[in-house]
């Protein structure tokens, strides 16, 4: 079989149709079970599992936990990382989905505080950090096996599916949200029904393995595994210890370039709803349609923009993106104020537009940053600590950055601040197309 630009030709289209799939499949996957986690800590999990005499102060606890699974980020990192660049990519993409999922179903079966007092909050706390774990492996094994068996000319295209992952994820668990609330009074929503998204996860985990069982290791991978080289050397030490000595400039610029797409996404998808909600007056399934609308257009950007970077290179779109950020953070928080769902809406579908000029490239741009050795680890290591420090403790930030009745435009700079220090890595790193792979 041959081997051009570091890519396998030749390989089966079928089988890549299937990998790129599956990748989808898994992200989508992995980001409900965190989605359907952050919609519940917005709305039900602050009185169940840290009852307070302060609503600000039981919010604040549950975006707190929500907080927990980032920090665990670093520790998959380093585990799926280890076991993605040394057995590859498959295997560790799979035990990384059954961690997640097993994790989020114990959500959905935990008792409460009310049953069992400080206990709750303790359990909770063990299933976000595995939880965290979990998905610190999925987003950059997925973009890797993806990109990994695409052509040269592709390559943009075939990483960037799996980032439609996030927001599909989202939107299934806000409709599954949703269905759930509507059907159900508030008593037993707040008894049993918040339940019942997490416990779907069951059967979705289900799928994801079956699917991932299917398909076959990276060709990039398996064909470095056979050779002496350079790169092959790199997999005799740690992987996480190899990539920081040896690749720490790239790192830095890997997460400066995705820190402000983390934070903003995170402030839009999981704080806006309880601050629409809570404090804006806006009714709850309004609120979430008009952040699932957003990310609709996010989802429909995402190829368009990838093929775009083939074209033109990756950066440029990203440094439009993280520039359109800058501009566009503080009117679009300020439109949190109007309390109004439709205004509300249509400013987060205009700030998806920078925010996938940033983010459907970033796929094939952090792949591309590090040699196959540390990919796994290279990858997943700057997009999750770009998670930790971004979108991590947003929800966090952002509730006391408006306590006291402030204006939502505060949350504007934040996003403006990530927004420059994304602009600064890139144009400061290189430009990644037509890289050796």
């Amino acid at each position: 079989m041959a081997q051009r630009d570091g890519l396998v030709t030749g390989t089966n289209e079928r089988a890549t149709r299937r990998v790129v799939v599956a990748s989808l499949v898994g992200t989508t996957i992995e980001y409900y079970d965190f989605a359907v986690y952050g919609m519940a800590a917005s709305l039900v999990l602050a009185d169940l599992f840290f009852p307070s005499d302060s609503s600000t102060a039981s919010t604040l606890a549950a975006f707190a936990t929500f907080a927990v699974a980032f920090v665990a980020r670093p520790i998959g990192v380093v585990i799926f990382g280890n076991l993605g660049d040394r057995i590859g990519r498959k295997h560790s993409l799979l035990l990384s989905l059954i961690t997640m999922g097993i994790a989020t179903v114990a959500v959905g079966l935990l008792p409460t505080h009310g049953a069992v007092g400080v206990l709750a909050p303790i359990l909770l706390v063990i299933c976000r950090i595995f939880q965290g774990i979990g998905i610190g492996g999925e987003w950059g094994g997925a973009v890797l096996l993806a990109a990994e068996h695409a052509p040269p000319k592709k390559r943009a295209v075939y990483a960037a599916v799996p980032n439609i992952g996030p927001p599909l994820g989202f939107v299934v668990a806000s409709i599954v949200f949703a269905i759930v609330s509507s059907t159900t009074s508030a008593a037993s929503f707040a008894a049993w029904g918040w339940r019942i998204p997490f416990l779907l996860s069951a059967v979705l985990i289900g799928v994801g393995i079956w699917m991932r069982t299917r398909i076959e290791e990276s060709p990039v991978f398996a064909e470095s595994a056979k050779q002496e080289s350079a790169e092959k050397a790199e997999h005799v030490g740690i992987p996480i210890v190899t990539l920081l000595r040896h690749h720490w400039p790239r790192v830095v610029v890997g997460i400066g370039a995705a820190i402000s797409g983390a934070g903003i996404w995170y402030l839009m998808s999981i704080f806006s709803i309880s601050y629409g909600v809570d404090e804006q007056g806006v009714e709850k399934n309004q609120m979430i349609l008009a952040v699932c609308i957003a990310a609709c257009v996010h989802m429909a950007l995402i190829v368009p923009v990838a093929r775009l970077s083939e074209r033109i290179g990756r950066r440029r779109p990203m440094l439009w993106g993280a520039a359109g950020l800058a501009i566009w953070s503080i009117p679009m928080f300020g439109l949190l104020g109007t309390g109004n769902a439709v205004v509300i809406g249509l400013g987060f579908s205009v700030g998806m537009v920078p925010l996938t000029l940033l983010y459907a490239p970033i796929c094939a741009y952090l792949a591309e940053l590090f040699p196959v050795g540390v990919r796994y680890s290279g990858t997943s290591a700057t997009f999750i600590t770009a998670q930790i420090i971004g979108g991590g403790f947003a929800p966090m930030i952002a509730t006391a950055l408006l306590a006291g009745d402030a204006s939502p435009a505060r949350l504007g700079f934040y996003g403006l601040l990530l927004s420059l220090i994304s602009l600064l890595c890139l144009w400061r790193g290189p430009e990644t197309k037509g890289a050796g792979f």
